[in-house]
């Protein structure tokens, strides 16, 4: 996934070549469908049974490729002409390949779908849409919700956090949960953009581009007071691991283990909270705290069609069914990932029932989608490099904000 923003696993076979996929003799089409999760295959194989049930001359048959591979091949795919039909694609790829016309443009079959962007959260169709076209389907979400600790909140006679909590009563309870004899950390601030600053920059105010992507907004004064309300909670309230402490050991280990009180992190983690053998039992998760603003970025998967496909109006009946609330319930019920479709969430909200997953969906639905800039390989790396020093408190918050947003204006400028 993205750097500093998401993780991806899977494994298994990889992408293979659709343009080289034929129609059998018997006049049936298969399609190839690239993906990179290994656990999410099992309920991708349930939507593909139900899809070739009610196609039968339409075979789908399925790529996996692990995380750490997939994107170098479907590079080299893309390049030799050769992606797969159907694939899954991320928010930071999706400029690339419609930028150079290899996806479908959905908007050209309209009329042959039962589509409706509709059905998505706003955050997640501006993700996916290009240039003012439509070219991926939303599959699932990433919602950012407060991971918290019931046990320690509990034991320390504080109220569990809800829809009053902002920031400032976040760090109150995060000073009172911390405890360096124990090891316990009341409020890590993740170097991480997904489940991090952007959030508090969002909250505050903030954001990360001018509309027309040519200028940073970093250096603003409510994006700088989002950056800083991540790296106070380190270098101010001493409620966080240092920056070289999180790279020892990650903040999730921490929480997985009762060593973290809160944790600001994502929709992804509900199966995982909900089988480890500690946070099974002893966390449950809220809405974020709000700033100005209570809101967080959404992110997630899309599906999108080969535009050199042999096979367009077979792609587009799979997307179809690929967006269909149909296609969500079956998401929903596996647990494994949280669907896109508006109205197709309620078997994943009863998938985990110790949960309050009602909060995650709502974030959802208050969130912004998250930031894309220009396409520039100039930008590549910036982030990090000039943002890890308020992180490492070798800069102020305002310094290290003002100094990347000099950077990516230099460079857009220098590559229009």
């Amino acid at each position: 996934m993205l750097t500093l923003l998401l993780s991806g696993c899977g494994a298994g076979n990889s992408a293979s070549d659709s343009s080289n996929e034929s129609e059998s003799a018997s006049g049936n089409v298969t399609l190839t469908y690239g993906l990179w999760d290994q656990v999410q295959q099992p309920a991708m194989e349930k939507i593909i049974a139900k899809f070739e049930e009610q196609h039968p001359d339409i075979h789908v048959e399925i790529k996996l490729t692990p995380w750490n591979e997939y994107w170098t091949k479907l590079e080299t795919a893309a390049t030799g002409g050769n992606l797969p039909d159907v694939f899954w694609i991320n928010g930071a790829s999706l400029p690339k390949y419609a930028s150079n016309n290899q996806l479908l443009n959905l908007d050209d079959y309209a009329k042959d779908t039962s589509l409706d962007f509709g059905n998505y959260p706003q955050g997640l169709v501006d993700i996916y849409t290009y240039d003012g076209k439509h070219y991926g389907v939303p599959k699932d979400m990433d919602a950012i919700g407060l991971w918290y600790n019931k046990s320690l909140f509990d034991q320390a006679g504080i109220p569990y956090p809800d829809e009053t909590w902002d920031w400032n009563k976040a760090v109150e309870a995060a000073q009172k949960l911390t405890d360096p004899a124990k090891g316990i950390w009341g409020l890590p601030a993740q170097f991480q953009g997904q489940t991090g600053y952007y959030n508090t920059i969002l909250e505050a105010g903030g954001g990360f581009y001018t509309d027309d992507g040519k200028k940073s907004l970093y250096d603003s004064p409510e994006s700088i007071r989002g950056l800083q309300l991540q790296t106070d909670l380190i270098h101010k309230y001493k409620v966080s691991p240092t920056l070289a402490q999180m790279t020892d050991t990650s903040p999730k280990d921490l929480f997985r283990s009762g060593k973290v009180a809160m944790l600001i992190d994502g929709s992804w983690n509900v199966k995982d909270f909900a089988t480890n053998e500690y946070t099974k039992n002893n966390v449950d998760v809220a809405l974020l705290p709000k700033d100005k603003l209570r809101t967080s970025v959404i992110h997630g998967l899309a599906n999108v069609g080969a535009a050199n496909t042999k096979h367009p109006k077979e792609v587009i009946e799979f997307l179809d069914f690929l967006g269909s609330k149909e296609s969500a319930d079956i998401q929903g019920e596996d647990g494994t990932a949280l669907p896109a479709f508006h109205g197709g969430q309620e078997l994943w909200l009863k998938s985990v029932p110790q949960f309050h997953l009602q909060n995650l969906l709502d974030m959802a639905n208050a969130a912004k989608a998250l930031p894309r800039g220009p396409q520039n390989a100039k930008l590549d790396g910036l982030e990090e490099e000039y943002l890890k020093s308020a992180y490492t408190g070798e800069s102020t918050p305002e310094e290290a904000a003002k100094a990347y947003a000099k950077a990516v204006n230099e460079a857009i400028a220098s590559n229009p």
